[in-house]
């Protein structure tokens, strides 16, 4: 069998899909990209025995049909390094050989035998499905990863994203205890409330590989797995079992302090102070109050501080508030817009934090647990 086809379209694929794979696993099959060649297209599928991904291009040209399996890492690594060009592959099953014939080149590699490859879990007929534009997913992933917790026994729900469907939003949420991000998205609700739990890899996986169009992506799901359909991409893997903690119980609905200030300047006065704190706890110490937020850090050990004031609209009494200050930077710069809100109550209790112009049909709110300063 020969294909012929376009070598940055293969490796923009490719780049994507070795994502999934663990180039260190026990099994030599899941090393591999498995090829299928039927219909003038050539359809790839990546896995890592739990999530499979899939994706499918057109051929220039193609004289057969058939399936083979190639050393995932050996051949990404070559193909990425060629300019735009046609690039035929010739597999020789004769030999277990496929040849990758370039303008001025060819690779030799091994083929694997492409029925010994994993076939993916097959849906029941207990499904629900839903449609999120892609560029609403992956925004909201993308703000929302950053604070999933370490996969623990006692706490495995925290290890990923849960996907609340309800009959107001879809709501996405994540949280390793210290800090929490919560976001709605109006566009679907639901007459039967039900929810799943998506783990952090996969979601890292559809952050790399969604647009940010308006194309919208299948989301399929039951109670063991779920499927995302996006263009000529599919990711399926199995979701994470057990109960999601009850978030909306952590959110305080009752912080009357809010303090309103330009993002981009919060942030960098903090990378400039968050060097000079102690690296065990990271703790930036905000004192606020009207007119004003002074930002200060020390190490004690090593006779270092640091302190600088910008400028905000509050609204409270005076108050020292201490957090860690690379949760609070990660926290601001996963937010958009010009300015943000911190909503406070006291030193002790939780700080909500959103942006002042919401994003189109959304909610997003992100919650930050203070740190104990020890004038407190």
């Amino acid at each position: 069998m020969r294909i012929t086809l376009s070598s940055s379209a293969l490796s923009n694929q490719l780049g994507t899909l070795s994502r999934v794979i663990d180039n260190k696993s026990a099994t030599p099959m899941l090393e591999c990209f498995l090829f299928e060649v039927a219909g003038g297209r050539l359809t790839i599928t990546a896995s890592d025995n739990e999530n499979v991904m899939r994706s499918s291009l057109p051929l220039d040209s193609s004289d057969g049909e058939g399936r083979f399996a190639v050393n995932s890492q050996k051949l990404f690594n070559a193909v990425k390094e060629l300019p735009e060009q046609p690039l035929t592959l010739d597999v020789d099953n004769a030999t277990s050989s496929v040849k990758a014939i370039y303008q001025n080149g060819i690779y030799n590699f091994a083929l694997f035998n492409a029925n010994e490859y994993p076939v993916p879990a097959e849906f029941n007929d207990d499904v629900t499905t839903i449609s999120v534009p892609a560029g609403a997913l992956s925004d909201i992933i993308a703000r929302t990863i950053s604070a999933v917790g370490v996969m623990e026994d006692m706490r495995k729900a925290m290890g990923g994203i849960n996907f609340d469907l309800t009959a107001d939003a879809l709501v996405m949420v994540a949280s390793d205890g210290h800090k929490l991000v919560r976001n709605k998205y109006f566009g679907v609700t639901t007459e039967t409330p039900s929810n799943f739990i998506l783990p952090k890899k996969p979601a890292q996986l559809l952050k790399n590989a969604l647009s940010k169009d308006d194309e919208p992506v299948e989301i399929r799901f039951n109670r063991r797995m779920v499927a995302f359909r996006f263009g000529d991409v599919l990711l399926q893997g199995p979701l994470i079992e057990g109960n999601y903690p009850n978030y909306n119980s952590v959110i305080p609905t009752n912080n009357p302090y809010q303090l309103t200030i330009d993002r981009k300047a919060f942030v960098g006065a903090l990378r400039r102070i968050l060097p000079f704190a102690s690296e065990s706890s990271m703790l930036v110490r905000l004192r606020i109050e009207s007119g004003k937020l002074e930002i200060s850090s020390e190490d004690i050990d090593y006779s270092l501080s640091a302190k600088e004031e910008i400028i905000c609209d509050y609204n409270g009494n005076p108050m020292n508030i201490g957090f860690k200050g690379s949760s609070l930077i990660e926290i601001l710069s996963n937010l958009t817009g010009e300015n943000v809100i911190l909503e406070l109550a006291d030193p002790s209790r939780p700080c909500i934090i959103m942006p002042s112009e919401q994003p189109a049909d959304q909610d997003v709110l992100m919650l930050l647990m203070p740190m104990l300063l020890n004038d407190y």
